[in-house]
């Protein structure tokens, strides 16, 4: 298994993360591995990716809204029963430190449309969304008719939502369908089937000799489901399923290519809510103005 060698003058993306709000993970609800008094504040980051060529400014997830006290009641029954949020700074916070505001990005890809990656669709007015195609069938808080409580797709702009079908996507290192958004070879889109109907990753070459990113999203919730060292969990929880994956199998077997992945020299894996990483690197160079340094 290889990924696309580098070409002549090859593009790649500047990655830096973004600080996008705290968010209360009950880690029994997504990993068989933790006890039932296991919690963990995790992180829900973003990131900005930035096309060494072009400059052209892309961010991956917006974390939660500041305001989150005005997401839909269904949405704020869950925040306050299982996973308490805290948004010291926001993503338009974070793009600011470094100079940077939402008129600056053309682009803002989600990896789903669960509120704590969506933020607040409304502070970037002039960018195109980037969703999986799916996403646009899913029921949000606010329907009226058999509602999901951490769904909010409905924030997002109709005119400027672009839904990413999979169908035509080619195989790219361990996964069966992506997508070379820029058509250079340095950002692709990923088909991350199993979390949520639509739920995507982005894999960026971070350098023109060889080294990768790969932004997970919420294909697991915590490092022991990627190492195998831990299960998806099957639990209740209040207004959820059972599961935090709506298709589990699928989950289960993206995880395995990540694993795969992993065995590839000079790739990195980041989490969305990768706490790990985050206690190692948050204030420092890794976050914008700064950059994620490369393998």
């Amino acid at each position: 298994m290889s990924l696309p060698p580098a070409g002549t003058n090859q593009a790649y993306c500047d990655v830096s993360a973004l600080e996008a709000g705290l968010i209360r993970l009950p880690l029994a609800h997504f990993t068989t591995s933790a006890a039932p008094e296991d919690v963990s504040i995790a992180p829900s980051l973003a990131f900005l990716l930035q096309n060494s060529t072009t400059r052209d400014k892309f961010v991956f997830d917006l974390g939660i809204r500041k305001d989150w006290e005005n997401l839909p009641p269904r949405t704020l029954e869950i925040i306050k029963a299982l996973c308490d949020v805290d948004i010291p700074q926001d993503v338009v916070q974070s793009l600011a430190k470094g100079g940077a505001s939402p008129s600056d990005i053309s682009t803002v890809c989600l990896s789903h449309v669960h509120f704590d990656h969506t933020g607040d669709p409304s502070l970037f007015p002039e960018s195109t969304f980037l969703v999986g195609d799916e996403s646009r069938h899913l029921k949000s808080a606010v329907s009226s008719e058999d509602p999901d409580p951490v769904v909010v797709n409905h924030l997002l702009p109709p005119e400027r939502t672009k839904y990413l079908s999979s169908l035509d996507w080619q195989p790219l290192g361990p996964f069966p369908r992506a997508l070379d958004y820029y058509g250079d070879g340095s950002l692709y889109i990923v088909d991350a089937a199993g979390h949520l109907p639509g739920h995507i990753n982005v894999f960026a070459r971070t350098s023109a000799d060889g080294a990768w990113i790969y932004l997970a999203g919420d294909s697991a919730h915590h490092w022991d489901l990627i190492t195998g060292k831990g299960d998806i969990a099957v639990s209740k929880g209040v207004g959820f399923s059972r599961c935090a994956h709506q298709n589990k199998e699928a989950a289960e077997q993206h995880n395995l290519r990540i694993r795969k992945l992993l065995e590839i020299p000079r790739v990195r894996v980041l989490l969305a809510h990768d706490e790990p990483w985050y206690e190692v690197n948050r204030g420092g160079s890794a976050f914008w103005p700064g950059k994620i340094k490369s393998l």
